[in-house]
């Protein structure tokens, strides 16, 4: 009985697809034909109550929710907005539940933030809810194979939906009579999903019409590889792959001997999609072969029409039409090819409605020529940008798409460079999917300001990371603890496989030196060596192991591991070491080089073909794109000096189910530094999106033109862009109402440190009452953000124009660093803001308390610098819950005498006497004793500013440029020289 009515309540969710909501109930009871069989809300609430992750019901639920949640241009949300409570509200009103089973379902099925961050400039709306609904059909299929074969959450594929759509949508309508080439970018995270996103993209755009989809790999086979069986497997499917080959035939069908083919995983749409009036999608090439000259075959890339007197993009030739797949690397010869056969079919080019994906975007694509060496204001291109180039001229009506997680390349191409492919269109910043492992999971961006020691459930390095002696240390043994961490938490997966959670296909472990390939054989060499000398297949290496595991291994595993099952002890891991190391050295050979060098490749790493338990040693074949399946230990040494580069070289980033308490980085504490400071451009870039992304009035705040000057960077030594290159647009004014001003970089110099100090001194004085300050605050546009504080405080306040002199005589690095705030501030009416409440939180201990320019002894802090004038962080987040409250003029933050201070048009300021950490712990952490006077050129009077929400300019927006070059008022980026 159960089944009939999950089968019912499946389908009239189904049902609901054209027209949205609608009395769910009535409409499963219709669907069901034993009409013994009752429906209602305790009927419903029961099945949705299957503890099951995979349950279809549960997933068809989070998926529907989901997408009503997001829908914008229906008639049924009336004026709720996407991804709000109100939307929601209006869903649940028209599935006309009660209030038990809608408590249930927002307690399940929670409203998702909108997440994904979108700048554009104008374009014409075509793609429709009803158009969606209509043409659906790879899309449709792409959905059900990542609901029911990955077992991807039902809310993470209504999102992918959601960011699919909003690429599409900004693409040129395929049927339209006038030519329009949309340029885009999608900025993703390194191994977060690009590939899905992509191929939700292709799915949608060939459901729409368009017929030529080009996806541009990177420079290597291997990825080539890997993304064309990806978009085989998910996308083209059973049929067109057969198209009336034997899948025996062991010479023309290249997934013969696959086991995710023999195991049903390939995507089947039932019927050749032609024979149900959809398109077929032929591909050009195949898992093994690249794009090669067609010849005589080149009818293979030519179009049907089935009017031959009218233009192919109207509607009834795209209709009777297949669809052309082609995926290349970007090797200039290959494209070279693909253009020539083009021009070759008799269909008209012009009239071609076609794709160009371009996986890697920032790599080999933009024009990297170097402009002092034009001749006659000839602009002279880079071989792969050139053959982009001449596949844009050659079809009018392709729309391009770059793909990268490193966007700093493309946003600095010269967009009033026809030719080029700078997003002019759209960037679309994607959040991190959940179950992501990125950067930040490897850092401790936000707690260096504590200064107890952290827990592994508290510090993610503690937890991940295991530092390597500086570059020509002795660094063998924990080479040795590297292998040693790969064999258990191999064991320690296979353990937890024949408890039935999950199935661990691969096992990785990977050694990244240098990119010699000479380094490579040294390296293989020696992991060689110490894998023999280990002792693994005797009790030798079982005293080492076992302090490991109970070290290392266990502990994580239990702060972090949640249910993910443990051994109670070594003991009964030891079977499963014996297992994990016999499946590691069943090749003979535990070592696989991955370089591009035949000499060292003795064989090809495969992850499709069969199960990889091995160690990778290897250069730029690992470096970029490519997934390491399994990956679990790495040991990093190779050291770059451009970020995109070091950010995409981090293959430990991904998705790690049930594993992701395993996952180890041995790595050199210059490294990751470097990685943390990438981590903070990156975050530094995608929060000025968010915050200029959000219209005013109607108008876009910023165009992809303007994107370049909001990039950071946060270590000298790692460039986002070449040395020769200026941003053209200055930011002058910046507008910062209710979002945080916390400048990082100050100076060491004690006497400028000292002059900062002296001229802080009225926002010192003022902090004389001691409070109490505790509350909670619910951001209201995200009711899943909740900031709970509690904790003493020396607090007071100040006018406006005292504490903005004090911010204008301060030197920051540059000295200028606040110029943009300091002329919103000053430029406000008077009264818009009239007080600022300064807050000094109190450590528990009084030990670290100092007397400051002779004032009552304060809480002194200690920060880390990542260099000599820049700290890694200033404020704590249990300290900031009060300024949400005061920047909106009013609420609870403490005790009486606390919540008093809190009146409309106040600002809020938390202020840190700092002192730098010592390197050595011989060092005291402050200087002096308790009470005593703190010299003023060692404490840099740190803070972190909010100012009121309210505070907006006339105009309202947040951001205004300039431009240095006023007589190149279009181009983003310009030569010094010039």
């Amino acid at each position: 009985m159960k089944d009939l009515i999950v089968t019912g309540y499946r389908e009239a969710l189904k049902s609901m697809e054209l027209r949205g909501p609608r009395r769910i109930h009535p409409m499963a009871e219709s669907m069901i034909d034993d009409p013994t069989v009752q429906v209602g809300d305790g009927p419903l609430r029961a099945c949705l109550a299957a503890p099951d992750p995979n349950d279809p019901l549960q997933k068809d639920f989070a998926v529907w929710l989901a997408t009503w949640d997001a829908a914008t241009d229906v008639e049924w949300v009336a004026t709720t907005d996407p991804n709000t409570a109100e939307r929601r509200a209006r869903t649940i009103e028209l599935l006309a539940v009660d209030d038990q089973t809608a408590a249930f379902l927002g307690e399940r099925f929670p409203v998702a933030s909108i997440g994904d961050t979108v700048i554009d400039a104008p374009w014409h709306p075509w793609y429709t809810d009803r158009l969606r609904c209509d043409q659906a059909f790879y899309w449709d299929h792409y959905r059900q194979h990542l609901l029911h074969t990955r077992h991807l959450r039902g809310d993470a594929v209504a999102a992918l939906d959601v960011a699919t759509t909003r690429v599409v949508e900004r693409l040129a309508d395929p049927s339209r009579m006038e030519r329009h080439q949309a340029k885009g970018l999608v900025v993703g995270h390194v191994q977060s999903g690009k590939t899905a996103n992509f191929t939700g993209v292709i799915a949608k755009a060939v459901d729409a019409g368009y017929r030529l989809i080009v996806v541009l790999t990177g420079s290597t086979d291997l990825l080539r590889t890997q993304t064309q069986r990806r978009l085989d497997m998910e996308l083209v499917g059973r049929e067109n792959l057969l198209r009336g080959i034997s899948e025996d035939d062991t010479e023309s069908f290249d997934y013969h001997a696959d086991r995710d083919w023999q195991d049903g995983k390939f995507v089947s749409h039932g019927v050749r999609p032609s024979d149900a009036g959809r398109p077929d999608i032929v591909r050009l090439t195949t898992r093994d072969f690249d794009y090669r000259s067609l010849q005589q075959g080149i009818s293979a890339l030519d179009f049907e029409r089935s009017d031959r007197a009218r233009p192919f993009y109207e509607p009834i030739n795209l209709k009777s039409s297949d669809a052309r797949l082609v995926v290349v690397k970007k090797n200039g010869i290959v494209l070279q090819k693909l253009v020539k056969d083009l021009k070759k079919i008799t269909t008209r080019l012009s009239d071609i409605p076609a794709i160009i994906i371009d996986d890697e975007s920032d790599q080999a694509s933009p024009n990297t020529s170097n402009p002092a060496k034009w001749q006659h204001d000839q602009i002279e291109r880079t071989t792969i940008n050139k053959r982009i180039g001449e596949l844009l001229r050659a079809l009018p009506r392709a729309q391009y798409i770059g793909y990268t997680a490193t966007p700093f390349a493309n946003v600095f191409i010269d967009p009033s460079d026809a030719e080029d492919i700078f997003p002019s269109d759209f960037l679309i910043s994607l959040d991190p999917p959940v179950g992501y492992m990125g950067a930040a999971d490897f850092q401790d961006l936000d707690s260096e300001c504590t200064d107890q020691d952290g827990t592994y459930a508290a510090s993610n390095e503690k937890a991940h990371v295991r530092m390597l002696p500086k570059e020509g240390e002795e660094d063998d043994p924990l080479l040795r603890q590297a292998l040693d961490a790969f064999v258990l938490t191999g064991a320690v997966k296979l353990f937890r496989q024949d408890r039935g959670i999950d199935t661990f296909r691969h096992h990785t472990m990977l050694a990244h030196h240098a990119m010699k390939r000479s380094v490579h054989r040294e390296q293989a060499d020696r992991i060689r060596e110490l894998w023999s000398a280990g002792g693994y297949y005797s009790t030798a290496s079982s005293d080492r192991l076992r302090r490991l595991y109970e070290t290392d291994i266990r502990p994580v595993s239990v702060a972090i591991g949640g249910p993910d099952a443990l051994p109670d002890s070594y003991e009964e891991l030891t079977p499963y070491i014996a297992r994990a190391v016999k499946e590691t050295g069943r090749t003979g050979d535990p070592v696989i080089v991955v370089n591009s060098d035949r000499d060292l490749e003795k064989e090809e790493i495969d992850f499709d073909q069969r199960p990889v338990w091995r160690i990778l040693v290897g250069g730029n074949s690992l470096a970029r794109g490519f997934t390491v399946e399994g990956l679990t230990i790495s040991y990093y040494r190779r050291m770059t000096k451009q970020q995109d580069t070091l950010m995409q070289m981090g293959r430990w980033f991904g998705f790690r189910p049930h594993y992701r308490d395993l996952v180890r980085l041995y790595i050199t504490p210059s490294l990751h530094e470097a990685f943390a400071a990438s981590c903070r451009d990156e975050e530094h870039f995608r929060a000025e999106l968010r915050r200029y992304a959000v219209p005013i009035d109607g108008s876009r705040q910023i165009t992809p033109a303007e994107i370049p000057p909001l990039v950071a960077q946060h270590l000298d030594s790692l460039k986002p862009t070449a040395a020769n290159k200026m941003y053209n647009a200055e930011l002058v004014e910046r507008r910062s109402p209710g979002i945080p001003v916390e400048p990082r970089r100050w100076p060491s110099n004690s006497k400028k440190i000292s002059r900062n100090t002296k001229i802080f001194k009225p926002i010192v004085g003022a902090a004389t009452a001691g409070v109490r300050l505790f509350g909670t605050y619910t951001n209201p546009s995200n009711l899943s953000d909740i900031v709970v504080w509690n904790y003493a405080a020396k607090v007071g306040t100040v006018r406006n124009d005292v504490l903005l002199s004090a911010l204008r005589e301060l030197r920051l690095v540059p000295d200028d660093h606040l110029a943009p705030d300091l002329r919103w501030l000053t430029s406000l009416a008077a009264g818009v803001i009239e007080r600022w409440l300064v807050i000094f939180p109190q450590h528990v201990s009084v030990n670290s308390r100092r007397k400051i320019l002779g004032y009552p002894p304060l809480s002194v802090y200690t920060r880390t610098r990542l260099r000599p004038d820049y700290y890694g962080a200033v404020s704590e987040k249990a300290h900031r819950g009060p300024l949400e409250v005061i920047k909106h003029g009013g609420g609870h933050i403490g005790d009486d005498s606390a919540n008093a201070l809190v009146r409309p048009n106040t600002g809020g300021i938390l202020v840190y006497p700092t002192v730098d950490r010592p390197e050595s712990g011989s060092a005291p952490a402050i200087p002096g004793a308790t009470n005593s006077d703190l010299d003023d050129g060692q404490v840099t009077l740190a803070f972190h500013l909010v100012a009121p929400a309210a505070a907006v300019g006339d105009d309202r927006r947040l951001i205004v440029f300039s431009t240095k070059d006023s007589t190149r008022k279009g181009v983003a980026i310009v030569d010094r020289q010039s």
